[in-house]
């Protein structure tokens, strides 16, 4: 757990355009997300002005924003002797004020004129080691540090379109009652693939996550 001494809500919002990942001229990525200016539409399918490297991993429905808190970057800060600005993990969302690996998957946040979904967790790769090395961290090592502490961050689908800003309040509008938060959800999927079968409880479960389920029942 974190403590949270604020008033939940969005300290920056975070967009980005595909650059060749270092190394490879095809492989392309848009973790290096920046603070938007002003306000930013929340559509379906992401953020207006942001995109994705790799679409055939990343993006679609259950993918379209993703939320990682200002707190745990602070944690990381602290662990790895860098500096993380907002984005810098390839969040659109930074957060405060809320544990967003204690949420419920499912669980509805109203954020500005949009409402959001928690539909499933974000598993680090190897873009995700360069980028830690890129500000100063381990070469190696990262993904496995990372797992471990088992605070991904979500994937929120976006239920109602709108215009979301920096200092909007995170308001938690629905809690779904099977219990099972973003940091179980991250377990089950990788450390703790026994967990896996408890997931089918969850009511509109990611399509790429119940494929893992019923594989781990059959």
């Amino acid at each position: 757990m974190i403590n949270l001494v604020t008033t939940p809500h969005l300290k920056s919002i975070n967009i980005g355009t595909p650059r060749s990942r270092a190394g490879s001229r095809e492989a392309r990525t848009a973790i290096n997300k920046v603070p938007a200016d002003g306000p930013v539409r929340a559509t379906a399918l992401g953020l207006v002005g942001d995109a994705v490297g790799s679409p055939d991993v990343h993006g679609g429905l259950d993918m379209a924003v993703y939320a990682f808190a200002r707190e745990d970057l602070h944690v990381w800060q602290r662990e790895l002797g860098v500096q993380l600005p907002d984005g810098w993990f390839g969040e659109n969302l930074t957060t405060m004020g809320i544990d967003v690996n204690e949420a419920l998957v499912g669980e509805r946040w109203r954020i500005g004129g949009a409402l959001f979904e928690i539909a499933k967790v974000r598993i680090p790769c190897n873009t995700f080691q360069e980028r830690i090395a890129e500000a100063g961290g381990p070469d190696r090592g990262w993904v496995k540090r990372f797992t471990q502490a088992a605070r991904p961050g979500p994937y929120l689908r976006v239920l109602e379109e709108g215009d979301i800003a920096a200092g909007d309040a995170i308001e938690v509008v629905h809690r779904p009652d099977h219990g099972i938060t973003v940091s179980h959800m991250f377990r089950a999927l990788t450390t703790e693939p026994q967990l896996l079968p408890g997931l089918a409880v969850i009511e509109g479960l990611a399509t790429s996550v119940r494929s893992k389920v019923e594989d781990s029942t059959s």
